[in-house]
């Protein structure tokens, strides 16, 4: 058999050739990107291979057949190193066999055997060393009082702190400038009075307040991954043991308020940071407050069963009440009820529901009871959605690695700076408080919270503002890289246009016999064309039997005859007679912009189906956008180059390939890669190779399930303009990222010199470190865009 010379495919019908190129074609749109790039890469990609390699090369846990995954809510995280200890809690029990934290997320994705513990004891398990986890779906009393306590934390670290600083402004501040003579320290009984009650008063604030810090410091260093935790630890423990030292020799010059001034501001900030986070976070904890764990199903003689919706299986019947969630994805098989589907679809409106409809699992059934057959996977849409959402906020991104590897470099540098810096100043001959103090400020001023909040915040502000226009990231890297986007390629059918595909006329001496006929094949095919066509027919109770699918057919035994349905082309590839009329007739409907599908049997074509597809009305507008910054825009479709000229025609689409097989739209993406960065947008099974394939791909929500899980970015609402919205927020994003980068890394430039040379106490040093933090969490905060959450 003839093969293709781009991508080894069969040619199974007439060969498509040019004499300007040598070779022989599967389909039009091989040809023409070889007349493009050459030749490139073999590799045949089906759907089936797409299916493993998406489980072969996905990097979310492995989850062996008898343990089970839990989603954790943990409070506590306050910086990336408490990930890496947490997995290490996690997996010291013998129950869990892998552990994934995620401080963008404050949670824990557990894989544990169920036979050994229970999510509630996995819990307990992560607890400890001040972090507490919960169940995202559990009302916890004692989280929220601690919610509330953190919402207090820092007013009652200013409150603490004024009794340590009024010593300071009414006493040893006026003798530093001046106002009291410096024997006002030594001689004065009310002075040497006050120094024991503030010894003890910043003893209890720094192992107080300062705990928090010194177990991340601890924790960092137990994974080996030094952070800010360390550096603000030792500054404080630095300014807190010499003061100490200080006051029992009888020295009247303690920095006591330089300790507790440091864990102040650093306590206030966590705290903005924590909370600014918090609402970044999107739908997160409503979408994991979503997952069902439980399931009622049917037993044969009436009663019911409580069970895990791990254990539920296809074909199972589940009872749902009102006001509960659909465990699984599944099929309504008795009953009528209305469905809340607002948090997977966005629709405020419930979804009337009744015998045959189709269920998410995760939505809410607002009224009556249903009876829900179980779907063929077993699994649900707001599982999918969880995981999807877990894997874009826990990852670190291409920038933020670039960030992290740093920050464990800057961290020792700093501490032998401050080091260094401190040995300078003795050997300069300042007095040893002097030179601690000078260390401190090193110390302090170069913490590198801001460094290491930049990237991921923004990140987050940008999923968020994603999700609120109805777009779920579910890839990292998209809202970083889709913007270098040389080359947009559109699948055509669902895209641009609806996919909704309607009859328009029928051909034929016999039009009755030939509609009824094809629609008979058609049923068995799940194509939109074929959709179209049967619902245009009749209802018939022709016997049906010996099904094929062929190359741009279909085929079946009808009442004992052979009928075939598909393309004009593969019954002339096949020497199937063509009345003229009927050739006229395709013809005609070419010119027209329809979709001929041609019925024929007893090897003659005996009539002609024409279909519409509507073009969506917006899609004009979205690719003129879409083409403002010198992007190539392709379209990719099966039709007949005559059918795809309404979008050929359009000025800004560089290149239409038609009349293209299914299994060629990821050879046609991967020649396309070898003229630059290509985004893929697609909804069907048969563009999700192709969706893998490119650099970046976007589904459709309405599109098919193995569609939207190749894909980086789902459109949700399934609207096209969402596409602009996209490109629009991701620039949006980078330039965010850019800017909290540039702050925090020319803060450190020239925050660090004024340290080093004295011009920066300790007490300011702590107010730049939090001013610096701040200006990029509330960068962040910011929205993206003008119009995400309204």
């Amino acid at each position: 058999m003839t093969t293709c010379t781009l991508c080894d495919l069969p040619v199974r019908s007439q060969a498509v050739t040019d004499a300007s190129v040598a070779g022989t074609f599967c389909c039009r749109g091989c040809l023409e990107i070889y007349q493009l790039v050459g030749d490139t890469e073999k590799t045949e990609l089906s759907v089936g291979d797409l299916q493993q390699r998406l489980e072969s090369s996905d990097d979310e846990l492995e989850v062996p057949e008898d343990q089970e995954t839990a989603y954790l809510s943990v409070d506590g995280m306050h910086c990336k190193t408490c990930e890496g200890f947490l997995e290490l809690l996690a997996t010291e029990s013998d129950a869990v066999s892998d552990a994934q934290a995620s401080y963008s997320t404050e949670m824990v994705q557990v894989t544990y055997d169920p036979a050994k513990t229970t999510p509630t004891n996995l819990t307990d398990i992560i607890s400890q060393f001040g972090y507490h986890a919960t169940l995202p779906n559990e009302e916890d009393d004692e989280s929220e009082e601690r919610i509330e306590f953190s919402k207090y934390r820092a007013v009652i670290a200013a409150i603490l702190m004024m009794p340590v600083m009024a010593p300071y402004i009414l006493f040893i501040y006026p003798v530093y400038l001046g106002i009291y003579p410096e024997s006002f320290l030594y001689g004065s009984n009310i002075v040497s009075m006050v120094f024991g009650p503030l010894a003890v008063w910043s003893t209890l604030i720094v192992l107080g307040l300062g705990y928090p810090i010194f177990r991340g410091a601890y924790v960092s260093l137990r994974v080996g991954q030094p952070n800010m935790d360390v550096l603000i630890a030792i500054a404080v423990l630095a300014a807190y043991l010499y003061s100490l030292g200080s006051y029992l020799m009888g020295q009247r010059d303690p920095y006591f308020d330089v300790a507790v001034m440091v864990l102040v501001v650093v306590t206030i900030g966590n705290h903005l940071e924590s909370r600014v986070k918090q609402e970044a976070l999107g739908n997160r904890s409503a979408l994991t407050k979503s997952r069902v764990t439980e399931a009622r199903r049917l037993l044969e003689d009436g009663a019911t069963e409580q069970i895990s919706t791990s254990e539920c299986a296809a074909g199972d019947q589940l009872l749902v009440k009102a006001g509960e969630r659909i465990p699984v994805d599944g099929t309504v098989i008795e009953g009528s009820g209305a469905v809340d589907e607002a948090l997977v679809t966005g629709e405020s409106i419930p979804q009337s529901k009744s015998v045959g409809d189709n269920l998410l699992g995760g939505t809410v059934l607002t009224d009556n009871a249903l009876i829900v057959e179980v779907g063929a996977d077993a699994s649900s849409t707001i599982d999918r959605l969880v995981e999807l959402l877990w894997d874009v906020q826990s990852s670190d991104s291409g920038i933020q690695r670039i960030v992290n590897r740093f920050a464990v470099v800057f961290v020792p540098l700093v501490l032998v700076l401050a080091v260094s810096t401190t040995g300078l100043w003795l050997v300069l001959g300042n007095s040893l408080s002097t030179a601690i103090m000078a260390g401190v400020s090193v110390l302090v001023i170069s913490c590198p919270c801001s460094l290491g909040i930049a990237t991921p915040l923004a990140l987050t502000s940008g999923t968020r503002d994603a999700s609120d226009e109805g777009i779920l990231v579910v890839n990292e890297n998209v809202l970083e890289q889709i913007d270098e986007t040389d080359i947009i390629v559109f699948d055509k059918t669902g895209t641009l246009t609806t996919g909704e595909m309607s009859v328009d006329d029928v051909y034929g001496e016999r039009t009755e016999t030939v509609l009824a006929r094809a629609a008979a094949v058609e049923r068995r095919s799940n194509h939109p064309i074929a959709a179209a066509i049967d619902d245009a027919a009749p209802s018939t109770t022709s016997t049906v039997t010996n099904f094929e699918r062929n190359d741009r057919s279909v085929s079946a035994l009808v009442d004992g005859t052979r009928v075939t349905v598909g393309h004009p082309n593969s019954f002339t590839a096949d020497d199937w007679i063509v009345p003229s009329a009927i050739q006229q007739a395709i013809e005609a409907a070419y010119e027209d912009g329809a979709h001929p599908t041609a019925v024929g049997w007893d090897e003659t074509v005996k009539g002609i189906i024409t279909i519409r597809d509507t073009p969506r009305k917006e899609w004009q507008t979205v690719i003129s956008q879409l083409s403002e910054d010198d992007r190539e825009l392709v379209v990719l479709t099966g039709d007949d180059e005559r059918m795809a000229q309404r979008f050929e025609a359009h000025p800004v689409i560089g290149h239409v390939f038609a009349g293209v097989r299914p299994e060629s739209k990821e050879m046609i993406v991967r020649g396309l890669r070898e003229r630059g960065t290509v985004t893929m947008v697609g909804d069907g099974t048969n563009d999700a190779p192709a969706l893998a394939s490119a650099d970046l791909g976007i589904a459709l929500a309405s599109g098919t399930e193995i569609a939207v899980d190749a894909a980086d970015a789902v459109i949700m609402d399934d609207q096209l303009t969402s596409l602009s919205t996209i490109f629009e927020l991701a620039q949006s994003t980078r330039r965010r990222i850019k800017q909290n980068l540039i702050w925090a890394a020319g803060y450190n430039a020239i925050a660090i010199p004024l340290a080093i040379t004295g011009y920066i106490n300790p007490l300011i040093a702590a107010l730049c470190m939090a001013i610096s933090s701040l200006i990029v969490i509330f960068n962040s905060k910011r929205r993206l865009l003008k119009s995400a959450g309204s």
